[in-house]
Formats: C-alpha cells, structure tokens, sequence
C-alpha cells in the first residue's frame, strides 16, 4: 500500500471523546422526555452519523431527529467537545509520520467548527494540513460524503497513495466506496469484527502499530 496523504479519524482514533459523545446523548433524550438506551447501544452512536444513529438506535425519525441531534449540540457545544483526551501515542504517531514527509489530514463526520476546535485545543494542529468534517446542515454528514469533500479540497487528482486511518465501520465502508486505503484502529471504539467485516484487512491495535503500518508501505 502506497500511503503518501493520510485521512484520520478524530472521535476513537485521535481522541477518547466517549465521555463528552455520551453525555450530549443522554441530555437529548431527557430533554425529549425519552427512554434512555441502554449503555451498549449509547456506544454505537460513536462515530457514525448521529442522526444515522438517532434513527437507526431509537427509531426517531423526521422533526424529532433533528431535535434529538440540536439538543445534542446545546450540551456538546457547552461542555462536551473537551470531555475528552488525546490517546496515549497519538502525538507521538503524528511526528513521526509528519516528519516522515506524509500530508495528514483530519477527515471526521463530526460537525467541522467542532473538530476544528477540539484539535486546536489539544495542540495538534500543527500536525494537520488541514481538518474536514460534516457540514452543520446536514448535507455533509456521512464519512463517505466527508472524505469526497476532502479529497475535492485537497486537489487530489487521483486517490492512489491515500489512506484513511479509523476505528469504525463507516470509517472502512467510506474509504472503501472511495477508492482509497483504509488501516483499522482497535484502541478506539470498534471492534475487530467490526472493521474485518466491513473489509478492512490492515489493523493496528496501537498508535504505534499505525506508524509501523504506514512506514512499512514505503
């Protein structure tokens, strides 16, 4: 695999956003007076689209999605985006593939003015050439539709070289429809099952793994 521009996921790959993500949750559904899920569905909401997940978890469809998603946001806004923390390795996994030459990207289906904030707040964006994520409409809002995006911003010509870095899978099922590579993450919050069933045959179980993954394609 050639790897020369490298797409990563923010939530389960760059950051352990769980506590922030779970708690924009549950203050959703009691401000919408609804039955809380129980925590081993809350946990499929990471990553994906949440107003995929709003639907597909808790069957709420049409007006009382898009609530469910702008109450989400009151919380998140508020306090949630920094309910959260860079993983052990990752800064250590950016310099070095950063110093090995290859462009990094942040290409994420979180909202985009949130991601922006959060890796300026964590100071990693001195890594990145720049960050991607959905739009706050909506019409941006699958992994899919994030990465044409990025790829139509970064000039790519072709997607021979690219390669996305993530832990779910939407992260695998978008790279894949894209025509780029794809490396799977198990220190985030997919499992092995999950990535190798959606095709994704590179996995690393730590930032480091990703590193020697990366280099190794060279």
């Amino acid at each position: 695999m050639k790897a020369d521009i490298l797409f990563f996921d923010l939530d389960g790959t760059l950051t352990e956003s769980k506590p922030g993500i779970m708690g924009g949750i549950r203050y959703a559904v009691n401000s919408l007076g609804l039955e809380m899920p129980p925590d081993e569905i809350l946990d499929n909401f990471i990553g994906p689209s949440l107003l995929d997940s709003f639907e597909k978890y808790m069957g709420l469809t049409g007006e009382l999605g898009q609530r469910a998603l702008e109450e989400y946001r009151v919380y998140y806004g508020r306090q949630g985006e920094f309910e959260n923390s860079v993983y052990d390795g990752v800064e250590q996994m950016l310099g070095t593939l950063k110093d090995a030459g290859k462009k990094l990207y942040v290409v994420t289906a979180k909202p985009e003015p949130a991601a922006k904030r959060i890796i300026a707040h964590f100071g990693l964006g001195k890594y990145f050439d720049q960050v991607f994520g959905a739009s706050l409409d909506e019409s941006r809002n699958h992994k899919k539709a994030v990465i044409t995006y990025a790829l139509e911003e970064c000039g790519a010509g072709n997607t021979d070289g690219i390669v996305m870095i993530g832990d779910r899978h939407d992260d695998v099922n978008g790279a894949l429809s894209s025509g780029i590579g794809i490396v799977g993450v198990l220190y985030g919050y997919g499992t092995e099952e999950e990535l190798t069933g959606a095709g994704c045959s590179l996995i690393a179980k730590t930032p480091g793994e990703v590193t020697d993954i990366i280099l190794g394609a060279d």
